[in-house]
């Protein structure tokens, strides 16, 4: 049985992924920043990234490490630098743990980073592992300059290095915009997507677990970069359509012009919403089908569906 430790252990991907390892008879351990949360039968360690100065001690026997915990997007931010924070906590607090790993002989790392690294939106091709990284904002900035530091870092090492950059990444209980999107087409509101024809890469969370769990066993996997999707892309209308159908409810499409909604997050200091809601980001995930046979466990529609009806009964339980 292989000892697991995962970093972010508490967070919206962390927690769904320990009770998956957990599940498939995997040793799990946790790095959480405050023991506030228990996780069956999962060890958890509370541990400081940025400043602790024993998480060698938290690596000792483990085969794999999973490294999640981070400082994702944050609305409103007020620090004087962000990109800084973003610095302090994506790259030097990820390359403190992956020194450990290494002196503690970890047979491999596998690196959570994002697709914002290639870039806010593609063009005429999907982005793919061998595209120019081209990070858009401070949080895929960090993720990059992580990326490369590992990479040098892991250079010549005997632990294997693995980075994975999923896009959004939804579920019922997703953080964020993707919580937002929920909320709204749960009160049945029109929407302004009617017109709408951009195509988005996204991936489940039930399809991001997986995927992880098989990069920390499959040989195939050392030292490679994977781009992960659903492997079927959807427009912001498809992603409205299937989550009201799981809702049990009629969505209610205005067919506004892309140009009007432009205009209006222009003016509303809304542009990366513009861009996540209208513009289009594809993920070429064919490496990771031929080099692991990996296979979505869900197509995007069948789990949209699934999402908009979890939503509903957790929040109609609650």
């Amino acid at each position: 049985m292989d000892k697991v430790l995962v970093s972010g252990a508490s967070g919206f991907i962390g927690r769904a992924l320990c009770q998956y390892l957990v599940s498939r008879s995997f040793e799990v351990h946790g790095i959480v920043r405050k023991r506030h949360v228990a996780i069956e039968n999962v060890n958890l360690i509370n541990l400081d990234l940025e400043k602790s100065e024993n998480i060698h001690v938290a690596c000792e026997g483990v085969d794999c490490v999973v490294h999640l915990a981070g400082r994702a997007h944050v609305l409103n931010d007020d620090a004087r630098d962000p990109l800084e924070v973003f610095r302090r906590v994506n790259v030097h607090a990820s390359l403190r743990l992956a020194r450990a790993a290494i002196k503690s002989r970890v047979r491999r790392f596998v690196f959570v980073s994002s697709v914002g690294v290639n870039g806010a939106e593609s063009s005429l091709y999907p982005f793919a592992e061998y595209s120019e990284p081209m990070p858009h904002a401070d949080y895929a900035i960090s993720k990059f300059e992580a990326e490369e530091e590992l990479k040098s870092l892991f250079s010549g090492a005997e632990t294997e290095l693995v980075i994975i950059r999923p896009p959004l990444v939804y579920a019922a209980d997703a953080p964020g915009n993707f919580s937002r999107l929920l909320r709204v087409v749960a009160t049945g509101f029109p929407l302004p997507f009617g017109s709408l024809n951009n195509q988005r890469s996204i991936v489940s969370l039930e399809n991001l677990i997986a995927f992880i769990s098989l990069c920390i066993e499959h040989p195939a996997a050392k030292n490679e970069l994977f781009l992960v999707s659903d492997g079927s892309d959807v427009s912001t209308t498809d992603i409205v359509r299937l989550l009201s159908r799981g809702m049990g409810k009629k969505s209610i499409l205005i067919p506004v012009p892309d140009v009007l909604l432009k205009m209006g997050a222009k003016l509303l200091g809304k542009k990366s919403l513009y861009i996540q809601l209208c513009r289009s980001l594809q993920i070429d995930s064919s490496k990771a089908e031929t080099l692991l046979g990996w296979k979505p466990l869900l197509g995007a529609e069948e789990a949209l569906v699934e999402t908009g009806k979890r939503f509903i009964n957790k929040n109609t339980l609650s």
